[in-house]
C-alpha cells in the first residue's frame, strides 16, 4: 500500500519535470528531434484526466508553431505596458495532456488575495477523504466585519447574519461567488498544519511564514490546477468535485471571455486593490477545456484600471484560444 501510494505521488512529479524541462527546451530554436512528454491517463472523469505513467518520445509539435505562439502573446503584452493600461503582466500556459508549456513573466510576484481560496477548498475536501460527515458539519455566521467591503468585484449571493450553514455550503459559496466572508469562516475552523500541507506538498510556502509567502509567481500558483486535473493529491471523486465548483464561478470576465461560450472553464480570478493607492490587481487562473487538449491557464497583471486589466487577460486568453483551435481544430468542429 505504502508503496503504491508513493508510486501514485512521483508520477506526476516525475511527468512535471520532464513536461517542465520539454516546455523550456522548445521556448529556444530546436529542431524536430527534440523530445516532449507524452503522458498516459485514465479516462473516464469529466474535468480530471487521471495520470497513470509518463514516457518521452519525439515532439509532434513543431516548435516554430509554439514560439510563433509565445511571441504574439509577448507582443500583447508589450502593448498594454507601452500604452500603461497595465504595469506588469505574467502568463502561464501548459497543454495539459502533453506537457508542453511556457511561462511569460515567471520571476514577477503577485498579491494572490482571492486566489487563496482554491488550496483552501483542496484542504477541506483532503479532510473529507477520511471524515465524510465534516462537509456536513453546520457553522453559524457571527462574523462583526463584512469582509465583502474589501472587494471590488463583488459576491452576487452573500450569507445572513446568525444563519447557520454547512462546510459543503461554504465552500460552495467561496468559490462560486467568490465570498469573502465564507473564506473567512472557513479560515477560522481550518486545520493549520492541513492548509500548511496543501501549499508544501508542491513547495509552496503557506502565507504568512515570511513576507515573501504572501505573494506567488503565476508558475507556483498553477500548480493547484495541474494537482487537481491530474489527482495527484485528493482522489479522483474529490478532484472532480473540485473542478466541478471551479467550473461554476460567477466570474464570466477575464479568460472566459476569449473562449466560445460552450467550452467549459474552471477557474478562480483574484483581485486586489489598497484605497490609499491607484495600483490594482486581477488575475484569472484556470482550465480551458478544449476538447481533447485541455490546457491551463493563468494570467496575473497589476495597473491601475480594473477594466484594462480584464481586458488584457482576455485579450490572452484569446489569442490562446485562437493557436490551440488551429493546432487541433479537427477536434472543435465549428457550427
Amino acid at each position: 500500500m505504502k508503496t503504491e501510494y508513493i508510486k501514485k505521488a512521483l508520477i506526476p512529479i516525475l511527468c512535471l519535470l520532464l513536461g517542465g524541462a520539454a516546455g523550456f527546451m522548445l521556448r529556444g530554436v530546436l529542431s524536430n528531434k527534440d523530445k516532449a512528454v507524452v503522458e498516459q491517463r485514465e479516462a473516464g472523469y469529466r474535468y480530471i484526466n487521471p495520470l497513470l505513467e509518463c514516457d518521452t518520445t519525439r515532439n509532434t509539435i513543431q516548435n516554430k508553431e509554439l514560439y510563433d505562439f509565445e511571441h504574439d502573446i509577448e507582443n500583447i503584452i508589450k502593448n498594454r505596458l507601452d500604452k500603461n493600461w497595465a504595469k506588469k503582466v505574467s502568463v502561464y500556459f501548459r497543454e495539459l495532456n502533453d506537457g508542453l508549456w511556457f511561462s511569460i513573466g515567471e520571476q514577477e510576484k503577485f498579491t494572490i488575495a482571492s486566489l487563496r481560496k482554491v488550496p483552501m477548498l483542496i484542504t477541506f475536501l483532503k479532510k473529507a477523504e477520511s471524515d465524510k460527515k465534516i462537509l456536513l458539519q453546520k457553522i453559524r455566521y457571527t462574523l462583526q466585519t463584512n469582509y465583502n467591503d474589501l472587494q471590488a468585484i463583488k459576491p452576487s449571493q452573500v450569507l445572513t447574519p446568525g444563519q447557520d450553514y454547512t462546510i459543503e455550503e461554504l465552500l460552495y459559496r467561496m468559490i462560486v461567488y467568490s465570498d469573502n466572508n465564507a473564506f473567512t469562516l472557513l479560515s477560522s475552523i481550518v486545520d493549520v498544519k492541513e492548509l500548511d500541507k496543501t501549499y508544501e506538498v508542491f513547495g509552496i510556502i503557506p502565507p504568512g511564514t515570511n513576507i515573501d509567502a504572501d505573494y506567488r509567481s503565476v508558475d507556483s500558483y498553477a500548480s493547484f490546477f495541474k494537482i487537481l486535473y491530474n489527482a495527484s493529491y485528493l482522489s479522483r471523486d474529490m478532484s472532480e468535485k473540485a473542478l466541478d465548483l471551479l467550473g461554476k464561478s460567477e466570474f464570466r470576465a477575464g479568460i472566459l471571455e476569449g473562449v466560445p461560450q460552450n467550452i467549459l472553464v474552471a477557474h478562480k480570478f483574484g483581485e486586489h486593490w489598497n484605497p490609499q493607492n491607484s495600483i490594482k490587481e486581477l488575475h484569472d487562473c484556470g482550465i480551458v477545456y478544449y476538447p481533447e487538449h485541455p490546457y491551463l491557464l493563468c494570467i496575473m497583471s497589476i495597473g491601475e484600471n480594473f477594466q484594462l486589466l480584464d481586458d488584457a487577460i482576455a485579450s490572452i486568453s484569446k489569442s490562446i484560444f485562437v493557436h490551440v483551435d488551429e493546432q487541433h481544430k479537427k477536434h472543435y468542429p465549428k457550427k
